[in-house]
């Protein structure tokens, strides 16, 4: 299997801190995996993301993207790999659905290149493929959050990346909404997409499978299978609460519940 991203002992301060967010975190992705972050708040997830992304540059350590540096390539480089969708986005125009699901082909064009007649008709079908279609004359701003989280979906995979980072897609969303994202998200896997998403629900973690990274609140990151990562005593460090893990025979798979209050 080809590695799309290595990670070696990555360590970021912000500038206006003294404590390190990152302190030799070290993680790898392979192609078409999924790889699920979890860590309790502000242990550096979305910190970690913004590294592999390219959007800040760590303080020490290596990021390599299908065997490059990251600190060697250009922003435009990496785009062509990297899809990033946000946990929030408001845009400083009104764009119709359609024109900001366009915007994910600008990195392969030119400064002064305009959309081609094949990423209109690509835009169109993916937005088809993503039963979005009805959008695609709305308001960007004047849709529904669960709407515009698979809007965002929609301009990443237009982008064509090989690896779609997914900074907390349901933190907003309601449980239709968040299950309609997380079906998304593992199909694009199966499509050989290379995946990394951030949440605070381990249960996501469960119904994606694939590997799980640990961020804890030493800045220090392990990784594994889900199986192997997911266990009653990894979440009581992670969230310092007794959750508990149960087969539940009907759903045929196991989940993450609380203790009573």
């Amino acid at each position: 299997m080809n590695t799309i991203y290595e990670v070696s002992n990555l360590t970021y301060k912000y500038p206006s801190g003294d404590r390190m967010v990152l302190d030799g975190a070290s993680l790898r992705l392979g192609e078409g995996e999924i790889l699920c972050i979890l860590g309790p708040n502000g242990a550096g997830k979305t910190t970690l993301l913004n590294c592999l992304a390219g959007l800040i540059k760590p303080k020490n350590g290596e990021i390599k993207l299908k065997g490059r540096s990251i600190n060697d390539m250009k922003v435009k480089d990496i785009a062509q790999i990297v899809g990033y969708v946000p946990q929030v986005h408001t845009p400083a125009f009104d764009y119709k659905v359609k024109d900001f699901v366009l915007m994910g082909a600008s990195p392969g064009m030119g400064m002064f290149e305009r959309p081609s007649k094949e990423d209109e008709e690509a835009c169109i079908k993916v937005l088809a493929g993503m039963n979005l279609e009805h959008l695609a004359e709305k308001s960007y701003m004047n849709i529904s959050g669960g709407e515009r989280q698979q809007v965002l979906i929609a301009r990443a995979i237009l982008q064509k990346p090989s690896v779609i980072l997914f900074d907390e897609p349901t933190a907003h969303l309601d449980y239709g909404n968040q299950h309609r994202v997380l079906k998304r998200i593992k199909k694009m896997s199966e499509d050989g997409y290379s995946v990394i998403i951030t949440t605070h629900n381990p249960d996501h973690s469960l119904l994606l499978g694939g590997n799980v990274a640990i961020v804890g609140r030493d800045g220090k990151i392990i990784q594994g299978k889900c199986e192997e990562m997911i266990t009653e005593e990894n979440l009581r460090k992670v969230y310092d609460i007794d959750l508990r893990l149960m087969w539940v025979e009907e759903l045929g798979r196991k989940v993450c519940l609380v203790p009573e209050l």
